[in-house]
């Protein structure tokens, strides 16, 4: 075997520090783009304590597809991850992605088993459902 290079390790350092920088920005760019217009992020962090009951009364619900309870499972591991895409101490920001990435999953639960299914284990007001609704793009 050849002895690596210093200087070639450095490289191959360099490149994936790059590569996962690129990648990193191309996820921030698409949370960017996939986020919901308007005020309506203002709307989602008042509704948290209502979407944290909904996202685990629906992943607990036997009777919805088990690729829907995975998809749950899923974005409640992710949101519950101290390591995000944009860290949580970054004012507004912080949390934004994890809204985005709970209203797209939300949006992907409604078309799978349906609205009636998310409103039947909404638990909060009807308002905020219906703010829910425009977060999600549910209507």
């Amino acid at each position: 075997m050849l002895p690596v290079q210093q200087s070639g390790i450095w490289t191959i350092l360099a490149a994936a520090i790059g590569s996962l920088l690129v990648i990193w920005l191309l996820l921030v760019a698409a949370l960017a783009i996939a986020r919901p217009r308007g005020g309506v992020l203002s709307d989602a962090l008042r509704l948290l304590p209502d979407l944290l009951r909904l996202l685990r009364n629906l992943a607990t619900d036997r009777t919805l597809p088990r690729g829907v309870r995975i998809r749950l499972g899923l974005l409640i591991a992710y949101l519950a991850m101290p390591i995000d895409l944009i860290p949580d101490f970054i004012p507004v920001l912080g949390y934004a992605d994890d809204l985005i990435i709970a209203a797209l999953t939300l949006r992907s639960v409604a078309r799978r088993a349906g609205l009636d299914a998310v409103k039947r284990h909404w638990t909060g007001t009807p308002e905020g459902f219906d703010a829910l609704a425009r977060v999600t793009g549910l209507r």
